[in-house]
This record gives structure tokens, sequence and C-alpha cells, in this order.
């Protein structure tokens, strides 16, 4: 998650460091991994215990940006006052949760502001930019998690959600983010049941699969030969008269080459 995340905490840092924010990057345990800071800004942080290797759980701080997020699982903004210890009214904090490639929850994305002067409105504002930070870090972990297999992104009304689908080739699903989880009523967590990604969509396989995956591999084969059958029959392993009479029988034209 380290690794996947640092561009993207970069980028989140320049967009807000400049207004007295730091970017700070949490387990799931509400310990600080990493963070991203002014140097101008440093040491209000430091005092704050906001620093790498730092625990804010609620069970250590109290309610506060990062533990109650993790604690709920929801996106939170925690704004001064709002905090369980007195100390720690001097921040604002702006945090998304961050969930795993199995739809469990990995570690939490944190902007907290050492300014004073700080309103609710710019608040609301850096919020929307944690929660698109912290989905693009879930999706990137989830496509590297499942590196070989054909990712589907689906549509959904869920705007701060990543719903990604990973398809194997004989297009079973392997694995689903916690938004898709979610949106096709797949277990919460933890592996899933290999189904079928037509079954999820609500399409059907046509007369037969074994067809249609008959066709698709047919049509693979002349796409990559331009449509020369003898071509694609030696691709498909098979011979031209073989071919043809499948072609024939699922309805296929081509070059006669």
């Amino acid at each position: 998650m380290l690794h996947v995340a640092a561009p993207k905490l970069d980028a989140l840092f320049q967009l807000v460091g400049s207004s007295g924010c730091g970017v700070l990057l949490t387990d799931a345990d509400g310990v600080v991994l990493d963070l991203r800071t002014a140097d101008s800004d440093l040491a209000a942080f430091d005092g704050w215990g906001l620093t790498p290797g730092s625990d804010w759980s609620e069970a250590s701080e109290g309610t506060n940006g990062i533990g109650t997020c993790i604690a709920e699982g929801r996106r939170v903004i925690i704004h001064r006052d709002d905090h369980f210890h007195a100390r720690n009214t001097g921040m604002s904090c702006m945090d998304a949760p961050i969930f795993g490639p199995e739809g469990e929850l990995i570690g939490a994305l944190d902007v907290s502001s050492a300014r004073a002067d700080q309103t609710e409105a710019f608040n609301h504002l850096i919020a929307a930019m944690v929660v698109q930070t912290a989905r693009q870090i879930e999706t990137d972990n989830f496509r590297a998690a499942f590196s070989g297999a054909r990712i589907i992104v689906a549509d959904t009304d869920d705007s701060e959600a990543a719903t990604l689908l990973a398809v194997d080739r004989d297009d079973l699903v392997m694995g689903a983010t916690r938004g898709a989880r979610k949106a096709f009523r797949l277990n919460s967590s933890g592996p899933i049941k290999s189904v079928p990604a037509s079954d999820l969509f609500g399409r059907d396989d046509g007369p037969t699969g074994f067809e249609k995956a008959e066709r698709a591999a047919v049509n693979r084969a002349l796409s990559r030969a331009d449509g020369n059958v003898s071509q694609a029959a030696r691709m498909l392993g098979i011979g031209r008269a073989t071919l043809y009479r499948r072609m024939k029988r699922l309805g296929l034209g081509g070059n006669p080459n």
C-alpha cells in the first residue's frame, strides 16, 4: 500500500500543503505510516504527535479524524472542538477509509490542518479531495493485487466507492472491491465465490456458453489474421476445412486465402 500510495500522497500534498495542511497515511489500527507536511508546519504536527509511528486510534485519542474514520469505516470531518482531547482542538481533520483487495479496511487517508482560521466550508472542499485520493489508492492497490486479470469498472450511483471487478480469462470473477461487493451483493470481505461476470450484470450468455466462447475464439483468430481463414486456422491449430465448417455453423465469414 505504501508503494502504491506514495505518488497519490505527493499529489494531494501539492494541492493542500501551502494552506497549512499535512497529509498522512495510516494502517488499519490508526498508526501513522507516512506524512507529508511543509517544513514550517512540522513543529506543530510534531507537537500534536501527528508523526510516523504515532497511534491515533479512538482507543488512544478518543474522537479524532483518523480513529473515528477507522472505527466507523466512512469519511469524516472532525473540526477543532469536535475532538475528544482538549489538546487536539487546535486542528481540523478530514479523513477517508481505504479498503483492500478483499474488501477489508487497510488504512485511512488523513489531511489535518494547523490553521486556526480554517473554515468548515474549506474543510468540506478538502474532504472531497481526500475521498477522491483514497479511492485512487484503493483502485491502484486492487489493480496491483490482480495484475494478471482483466479489470471491469462498473458504473454505479456511489461516486465515493471504487467499483471494480477482476475477471479471469474464462470471465469468472476473481475479486471485487468493497464498492463492487456492495453493488452486486457479494460478501462484504474475504475471498468471493467464483461467479460468471455475465451473471452479475444480468446478461444471458446466449443459446450456449460454449458456442459463445467458440465464436469469440474464432473471431479473435480471424481478426489477428485480417480475415485470412488459412492463417486463422493455423493459429487455432485446426485444418482450414474444419474452420470453414465451424464458421458456417457460427454464421461467420472470412477471406478464403
